[in-house]
């Protein structure tokens, strides 16, 4: 009868990678019991909490023993290590196989997260699979004498739907071919089963599929991060007394990176959803959300077992006739929480699976059990007939069991000889080792890493593709003589052929070079190796430190991309910001893949260069604070110099479908595709080049801005200079002059307020000098408008006059308006237009505009900005504070200027009620004419008090336009200075220029800032001195 119970789901998260440390990552997860909790990084108070049938704290209270095996740091400790995950897991596999039931093991998570650790191990500390097979054997010597074992063990690897056999040297073109029989379900036709006997025959042949699987990884260019692995052991138990066999089929799976689903739905791509890299994970998704929607009662018509390769093989594990168990491996870190929260939906779901595991038994050995319950029967009727056909039948069966069992016999004989000679093979390698240099490779799996080796034999040896060589390499830009390598009284050179890329310790080399013992070597894209110098130079040192990110982050170093070119800042608790750096490890976790794929538009000639960029690299925002970073990917043709730009997701989803294509051309298939079908094609479009910020402050005053500014790229490099005017008018658009001029922005509160943005000419495209057939357009969003507006397009001139003038009305200036002006800039964008590209549209429709047509802003109707929205994370420079402690005084001078005001206003006042209390007491004695002169001579202190009020007004708007004006100088300089960046170059002379060079900005800043703030306060106090004099000599 079928046992019914559901998937058993663990999670387990791990410690910090290197990578996570250095970036200052957060834990996020925290465990209790079986629960598991995520806090969201940018809203901790947001919590998730999931519970499963265990929960794993790996992460941390753990020490490494003598023998390096990781074990609990003290008794309170709550760390699980490879020894509890097994006692778990791994011996539930076994009970379930000893009982005679299917069991399949499933790792589950993104690449990194500790899945092949969980499964494989490393190093002493060993993973379920191998001690699963360990265990399994043990029990078996420890049985009965009157029971047979027969345990045979095969190795897969699934890859674009392609099935590869990694216990067999010979691979089939197109992989091997699924059947499906009625009583097995799915099984893989030609799969090498290979009989063992004992555990280290086992070990041997995981040694062996895992050098397969690393040499054709490289050779087919698929990371094991994009594969899955599948381990089956059939395990059968024959019980000669009881005439009863069991037969158990383990099945133990290392799915490839959970992320990778995510990134191949890449939005605004036209080839979306176009890999079949994916498509075996997506699928298994689809299936274990079908059947937890049918588990909790839905309606499901369709599971779509049949949809990929994964999901047919394991058909039987979700739903079927299998005791399941998933582990979910996921990361502690803050920069994962995406990820790992997909992680722990997934395993939400995939614990409402049901499935249905019934003890396996032969039809055969269920036949004599009936016979024999018959022939009970028939014995107390004394029915002779039926012990004659009962005899003959169980004669029939002792004569296959013994074939069965000659046949096993022989299998495993066989099988012994040929590990015998691998054995051997392995052996004589290792000496060689122990007296000679070689090479050993650096894999993106830490477990595929130093499984391949290559002796270097003195004398010379070429190194390529070509069998002729005495080291043969496969892999994506290695040629058929791609280096010579040469070993000569100890000493190792190596000289790559013509045009061949050969990289050592980051730097490409062209000429014959010495290797060091530990040296890295980079051949074709991305073949990475390590060089083990002769024993006379070997050391002590762990080894492990030379890693897939160390030698990537050494390529990045050498090219001039660091964490300090990001222009990290630090945050208040004085850790690096782990947003930046997340970006700096996508830069180098993207840079092998993108040499890779400019390999193939190589050998494709497809004619395109990629290019890693991080966009807003040196780029802000309209209050000037930073903008967040992201990775992008430029694309260039080389030939017709088009240009695109590709987001990380959308670039990942493309190099699956390069990756396809590249393999049909390695298997000699047509690879002429339409544009549409086309990874490597997209439609021409529009590029955002570069842009500029000027500062509105003068508009708030309705002072005229004429600027000069520089329109920068996201490196802060100049990509043109602007002419642009920001004119503060009339309704009618006449230009205010001076005396329209106001002191304080308070002033036009509730009142109208007209301006235009007049763009004369760009100076200098870089856009149109690099390609005189390109044209630009400007674009600018201001304050609510609901869209940006852009000129009419110029081409084919590299100094276009644009002559674009566009008026604004404010109707009733709001509080938030004038907060826009004083602490805003308008940030003007530079766009670059291809031949064949789309126009951005530079009408003005769905925009509210007066009768004479200037557009409206600062709309009721329309939504206000929130101010308060802003990031605290943002960081402002210390030169950026100056400035911002400068506007404070200015703030203060105005309160000065405010009281000033109210004091005229009070003397206004008075002379009034004395005026009106002179006329009420006109007297009709002939002292009536000194009362006229007096009144004559209060008329004129008026007067002269209002002139000294105007008077001083003026002034002080003068005082103000020039310091205003020194401000958008100042403002100017400070962005060059925070954009000015050291030569990438390691260069000493280029070095010292720049500190000259800076240090000569910095002091001219100073100084400008200075002057600036001693001429206002010196201006200030003259006008305030003046004052006082007039207002002393009008009581005279």
């Amino acid at each position: 009868m079928p046992c019914s119970d559901s998937v058993k789901v663990a999670v387990r998260v791990r410690p910090f990678s290197q990578r996570e440390k250095n970036a200052g990552s957060r834990c996020v997860i925290s465990m209790n019991s079986n629960t598991t909790s995520i806090h969201d990084p940018k809203n901790p108070s947001n919590m998730k909490t999931f519970t499963f049938d265990l929960a794993y704290w790996s992460h941390s209270g753990f020490i490494k023993d003598a023998d390096g095996k990781l074990m609990s740091a003290d008794p309170s400790s709550k760390y699980a290590g490879q020894k509890e995950v097994f006692c778990d897991l791994g011996q539930g596999v076994l009970d379930s196989a000893w009982q005679g039931y299917n069991a399949t093991l499933l790792a589950y998570g993104p690449t990194g997260s500790g899945k092949s650790y969980s499964m494989i191990g490393c190093g002493a500390n060993r993973g379920i699979i191998p001690v699963v097979c360990e265990e399994l054997f043990k029990t078996i010597q420890n049985q009965e004498k009157n029971r047979q074992y027969q345990v045979t063990f095969s190795m897969l690897e699934i890859y674009n739907e392609q099935v590869i056999d990694l216990l067999s040297k010979v691979k089939k073109p197109g992989g091997l071919k699924l059947r499906e029989d009625q009583q097995q379900g799915f099984y893989v036709d030609g799969l090498k089963l290979v009989p063992c006997d004992s555990y280290a025959q086992i070990e041997r042949l995981m040694e062996q599929g895992t050098k397969i699987r690393t040499t054709a990884s490289t050779s087919m260019n698929a990371t094991s991060s994009r594969s899955h692995m599948v381990i089956t052991i059939q395990f059968k138990q024959i019980f000669l007394k009881e005439d009863i066999t069991k037969q158990s089929i383990i099945n133990m799976v290392d799915l490839a990176g959970s992320e990778r689903q995510k990134s191949s739905g890449s939005e605004g791509d036209r080839l979306r959803e176009g890999s079949r890299v994916n498509l075996s994970l997506t699928t298994l998704g689809n299936v274990i959300s079908a059947l937890a929607e049918a588990a909790i009662g839905k309606k499901v018509l369709h599971v779509p077992y049949r949809d990929s390769v994964l999901t047919k093989l394991l058909q039987s594990a979700l739903g079927g006739n299998s005791r399941t168990i998933m582990i979910a491996a996921i990361s502690p870190a803050d920069i994962c929480y995406e990820e790992t929260l997909s992680t722990l939906r997934y395993a939400e779901r995939t614990k409402k699976i049901t499935n249905k595991a019934v003890i396996n038994a032969s039809p055969t050995e269920k036949l004599i059990k009936e016979l024999k319950a018959e022939n009970y029967k028939l014995s107390f009727f004394g029915n002779s007939g039926s012990h004659d056909h009962l005899r003959c039948l169980l004669a029939e069966n002792e004569l296959r069991i013994q074939a069965i069992q000659a046949t096993w016999e022989y299998r495993l004989e066989e099988a012994r000889k040929e590990w015998e000679q691998q054995y051997a093979a392995i052996t004589q390698e290792g000496r060689m080792m122990e007296t000679l240099p070689y090479l050993v490779n650096i894999n993106e799996d830490p477990q595929l890493s130093g499984v391949l080796k290559y002796i270097i034999q003195d004398g010379s040896s070429d190194i390529g593709q070509s069998s002729s060589n005495a080291i043969t390499l496969r892999g994506l830009g290695i040629l058929d003589k791609h280096a010579t390598i040469t070993n000569s009284n100890g000493k190792v050179n190596i000289k790559p052929q013509d045009n061949c890329k050969v990289i050592v310790n980051g730097v490409a080399i062209v000429v014959k070079t010495k290797l060091q013992h530990l040296d890295r070597i980079i051949l074709g894209s991305n073949n990475a190796y390590l060089y083990i110098g002769p024993p006379s130079d070997r050391t002590n040192e762990d080894l492990s430190r030379y890693d897939y990110d160390f030698v990537q982050s050494e390529l990045a170093a050498a090219k001039g991309f660091s964490v300090d070119k990001l222009g990290t800042g630090n945050k208040k608790d004085g850790k690096p910001d782990p947003s930046v750096l997340a970006v700096f490890h996508d830069y180098i976790k993207l840079m092998p893949l993108i040499s890779e794929a400019n390999q193939m538009s190589v050998e494709l000639k497809k004619d395109l260069k990629l290019e890693l960029k991080v966009k807003n690299l040196a780029s802000s925002d309209s209050r000037g604070y930073d903008l967040q970073k992201e990775i992008i990917v430029k694309v260039t043709h080389n030939i017709t110099n088009q240009v695109w730009i590709w987001s990380k997701s959308k670039f990942i989803n493309r190099k699956f479908l390069m990756e396809e294509l590249y393999q049909r051309f390695l298997d000699g298939e047509d690879v002429q595709v339409d544009n549409e079908n086309d990874p490597f094609w997209d439609p021409v479009e529009v590029i955002h080049l570069g842009s500029a910020h000027i500062w509105l402050q003068s508009l708030a005053y309705c002072m005229k801005l004429e600027e000069q500014i520089e329109l920068l790229n996201s490196e802060g490099k100049e990509e043109a200079i602007l002419l642009i005017n920001i004119i503060p008018c009339s309704p009618n658009g006449s230009a205010f002059g001076e005396d329209d001029m106001v002191i304080d922005p308070l002033e036009l509160l509730g009142k109208r307020l007209d301006f235009q943005i007049h763009i004369l000419q760009c100076f200098g495209v870089k856009w149109i000098r690099e390609v005189a057939q390109r044209g630009i357009q400007i674009g600018y969003k201001v304050y609510d408008l609901p869209c940006s507006l852009y000129t009419k397009p110029a081409w084919k001139n590299v100094n276009p006059k644009l002559e674009e003038l566009i008026q604004f009305s404010v109707m009733n200036t709001s509080h938030a308006f004038l907060n826009y002006l004083q602490k805003n800039a308008l940030i003007v964008d530079l766009w670059g237009l291809q031949e064949g590209c789309a126009e951005l549209d530079s009408s003005q429709q769905d925009m509210a505009v007066t009768p004479k047509g200037s557009i409206i802003i600062d709309n009721p109707k329309a939504e206000i900005l929130n101010h308060a929205g802003l990031n605290t994370d943002n960081h402002v420079a210390e030169l950026y504070q100056k400035l911002l402690k400068l506007e404070q005084e200015t703030e203060l001078l105005r309160d000065i200027n405010r009281a000033l005001r109210d004091e005229n206003v009070l003397l206004k006042e008075k002379l009034k009620e004395y005026e009106t209390e002179t006329q009420s007491k006109t007297p009709k004695s002939p002292i009536k004419k000194q009362a006229t002169r007096t009144t004559l001579s209060a008329s004129k202190d008026s007067r002269a008090v209002c002139n000294s009020r105007i008077s001083c007004d003026a002034e002080f708007a003068k005082a103000l336009k020039a310091f205003y004006q020194n401000m958008n100088v100042i403002r100017g300089q400070f962005l060059k200075l925070k954009h000015y960046k050291p030569p990438e170059e390691d260069n000493v002379q280029l070095l010292r220029q720049f500190a000259e060079k800076q240090s000569h900005m910095l002091k001219d800043f100073g100084d400008q800032l200075e002057s600036s703030i001693s001429k206002l306060k010196n201006d200030v106090a003259l006008i305030i001195k003046k004052k006082r004099e007039r207002q002393a000599n009008s009581k005279q």
